[in-house]
């Protein structure tokens, strides 16, 4: 399923314009860890009048020695002083963003917004944060590396967020950290009961995954203790495990012997005396959507004055509403495209010039049974671009309702014509 939404931005529906006159410039477990630092070359593209940089910086990171396969472990993260040097004194509220490779896989890391006195003439030193990674499905017995990839700070100023996005040199980087994945499969879990629910005398097959080859036993609780009604079954060479189990007393819960919590609920049928009267309720989906947000106003970038060198402006993607009302345990992305900087009236385009995005998403209804993640920082071309996703959920349900958007930067030329130019950006969801 897919809906494409066009944003209004600045004077045009569906469009960004930017106008170049002649006026102002606008603006998990229990394992040891382990600490390494490791100075890393970087590239950074600081927002204009702030001039770029080139240097290294000092990561010092901190993981688990050790860990199991599917495990969300810790991560602390001190950036160490930026190569860039400000060229002015400013109190801002500056947020962190570092993308990593952990192993073939891409995760972020964000810090909490941090007030910083910045000083000119001294690099920002920002403090460590802490968060979590995934390691990876699948890399039992290996050992991961996690290297920088990306390093974007969001410096909010009275409104206005400010980005400088700093890109190792090589991408990725040289290995921060790494942790050793243990050969052991990762926790065996209760992963189905079918039926669900029944009264005394119901028969129920459980469901697992992980589970050593061989055979297994399953056993019904009730408020966490055992009931006394067990069963058995096997597990095949692939570590999915079938048991076969009575219910014949109440029950909440039915889990397969040996798996981590949480266990698989089982509601528990009681006869009652007198005339039954069966009450049905279907529960029919509702749609995927995507679209304008509260009626927000459009997406303002300032205008520019022609100097010589390139600028670059910043300004803020209007959130999105995504409603997933599907009912299922299926996942979601959307993604931006856009088209090219043009004036269609003169004929004169903008082909260097550079849209990016630094995506979020946040959870706007509490009651969701899903989060959502941002997609990683990057520019908006005619290729789809994920910015947000929902990940599916497997046996678990999924859905709920999100903002999508995020902090915008466009990258300008040296030398052009001076006039108003347009793109058009679309987000889609599918």
């Amino acid at each position: 399923m897919s809906t494409t939404f066009r944003r209004r931005v600045l004077a045009g529906v569906g469009a960004l314009s930017l106008a170049l006159t002649g006026g102002v410039v606008g603006l998990a477990g229990t394992a040891q860890a382990a600490t390494k630092t490791t100075p890393v070359f970087e590239n950074c593209d600081a927002p204009a009048p702030q001039p770029d940089g080139s240097g290294n910086q000092n990561y010092t990171i901190t993981l688990p020695d050790t860990a199991k396969a599917g495990d969300v472990v810790p991560i602390t993260i001190d950036p160490g002083a930026s190569p860039l040097v400000p060229g002015f004194s400013v109190t801002t509220v500056n947020t962190t963003k570092i993308t990593l490779k952990v192993g073939a896989t891409t995760q972020v890391v964000t810090s909490p917004p941090e007030t910083v006195s910045v000083v000119a003439g001294t690099p920002l030193d920002p403090k460590a944060f802490s968060g979590t990674v995934k390691i990876p499905d699948g890399t039992e017995g290996t050992t991961v590396d996690v290297k920088l990839d990306l390093a974007v700070t969001d410096a909010d100023l009275s409104g206005s967020v400010f980005t400088t996005t700093c890109t190792p040199a090589p991408r990725p980087s040289a290995t921060l950290g790494s942790v050793a994945v243990e050969a052991l499969p990762k926790d065996p879990v209760t992963t189905r009961l079918t039926p669900n629910s029944g009264k005394a005398g119901t028969a129920v097959t459980v469901t697992g995954a992980n589970f050593p080859a061989g055979a297994v036993t399953c056993s019904a609780l009730l408020a966490g203790a055992a009931t006394g009604d067990t069963g058995a079954g096997t597990a095949d060479a692939s570590g999915a495990a079938t048991c076969n189990l009575t219910v014949t007393k109440k029950a909440d819960a039915i889990k397969i012997d040996g798996s981590v919590a949480p266990y698989k609920s089982f509601v528990f049928l009681e006869d009652q005396a007198g005339v039954k009267n069966p009450v049905d309720i279907e529960v029919l989906p509702g749609p995927l959507a995507l679209g304008p947000k509260d009626g927000q106003p459009a997406v303002a970038f300032p205008s520019v004055t022609i100097n010589g060198k390139a600028q670059s402006v910043v300004g803020v993607f209007n959130a999105a509403t995504v409603q997933d009302f599907r009912g299922g345990t299926l996942g979601w992305d959307v993604t931006a495209t856009r088209t090219p900087f043009l004036n269609e009236t003169t004929g004169h385009s903008m082909a260097k010039a550079q849209l990016g995005i630094q995506p979020s998403c946040t959870v706007t209804n509490p009651d969701s049974p899903s989060t959502c993640t941002a997609g990683a920082p990057g520019a908006i071309t005619d290729t789809p671009m994920k910015v947000a996703s929902q990940a599916a959920g497997g046996d678990e349900l999924t859905g709920g309702e999100f903002a999508v958007g995020g902090a915008g930067m466009i990258q300008l030329p040296a030398f052009m014509f001076a006039d108003t130019y347009r793109t058009v950006v679309t987000f889609s969801i599918a």
